[in-house]
């Protein structure tokens, strides 16, 4: 864990979320559905993670760049931005189309955006968190006015449906915010950390290159998600809870400051427990885990995007996340609009 006392670093320009939008498929899976695929319930799913249905991504060879550029197509519809004014896209994705090229540079391909610096960022959960940490950076230099950061994943492609104990936890969808300079509302401080140890709690276990696919590891179901729930579960409260309580010193803020807690939607008991740690009361915390699911590295934006309407230049919120390996990671920034 990253210590409290690390240096804050300061700039005149911050990087502020200046617009967003979210993009989810139109096909629903509902607990009811579930039910007929494994032995589970409505109520045993709803008890345990608090979803209630997730949005799957269906349609022959469409993968996580489709979702990523009907966020990007609205991104840039709703702020009045053409794609010739961006200058950067940062994609964070857990399941990119392909191992090669980019689901960030399919994007831009889809979206009409040429000629720009285009990167996949992966850190699992915590990857958007990661991505905007990154992107910020640019902002922060001057060297770049306009950035795209996605954050999307096409989980169904990588989920086992006859594993209760992970099916039944995601969904596929995308987000994109718009990232400009600014001196008064943006991004104050982030936190991102790692601990490779976590691995065998959380991964997939073929398909890289150190298992690459073969009949045996696809007959051996090893291309899907792997995860120690009870494990996953105690490092992901302790982390999220830990990197929002260093930003909060780092940054002299009381739990009364915080106008939002923007969590990762892993499990609606993680969401709670890292907030009663965090001394946040229910209302202002971000929740959408029990439409969408766990959509990895899109939850955030997604959240952003459900509770756009009740936010006001000037919101502090706080971004925590965990993600497999382990990855975590925490953001401070002031909302702009």
């Amino acid at each position: 864990m990253s210590k409290p006392t690390k240096t804050v670093r300061k700039s005149q320009l911050r990087a502020a979320i200046t617009g967003v939008c979210g993009y989810v498929p139109p096909d629903v899976l509902t607990n009811a559905e579930l039910a007929q695929m494994v032995d589970t319930s409505d109520e045993w799913i709803v008890d345990r993670t608090g979803i209630k249905e997730r949005h799957i991504l269906t349609g022959k060879g469409l993968g996580t760049s489709h979702m990523g550029a009907e966020a990007v197509r609205g991104l840039l519809a709703k702020t009045a931005t053409a794609p010739g004014e961006i200058d950067l896209l940062v994609c964070a994705t857990t399941t990119p189309d392909f191992v090669f090229p980019s689901s960030a540079n399919l994007i831009c391909d889809m979206c009409g955006i040429r000629n720009i610096g285009s990167f996949d960022v992966q850190a699992a959960c915590s990857g958007f968190v990661y991505a905007l940490t990154i992107a910020s950076q640019f902002i922060e230099t001057g060297k770049y006015r306009k950035i795209v950061v996605v954050g999307a994943d096409k989980m169904s492609a990588i989920i086992d449906y006859t594993d209760r104990a992970t099916c039944v936890l995601f969904g596929d969808g995308a987000g994109a915010v718009l990232l400009e300079p600014s001196r008064k509302y943006g991004i104050i401080d982030t936190l991102i950390s790692s601990d490779g140890s976590g691995m065998p709690y959380l991964h997939q276990k073929a398909g890289g290159s150190r298992f690459p696919p073969t009949a045996d590891t696809v007959t051996q179901r090893l291309h899907y998600v792997h995860q120690e729930g009870a494990s996953v579960y105690k490092f992901a409260v302790a982390r999220m809870a830990d990197v929002a309580t260093v930003l909060m010193k780092r940054n002299q803020l009381l739990s009364e400051d915080i106008d939002w807690l923007v969590p990762h939607q892993a499990n609606k008991r993680i969401i709670e427990s890292t907030a009663e740690r965090m001394k946040v009361p229910p209302e202002r915390v971000m929740m959408t885990i029990q439409k969408y699911g766990n959509t990895t590295n899109a939850t955030m934006p997604l959240c952003l995007w459900d509770y756009e309407s009740k936010l006001k230049a000037g919101d502090r919120m706080l971004f925590a996340a965990f993600g497999g390996g382990f990855t975590w990671g925490g953001l401070y920034l002031t909302w702009a609009y």
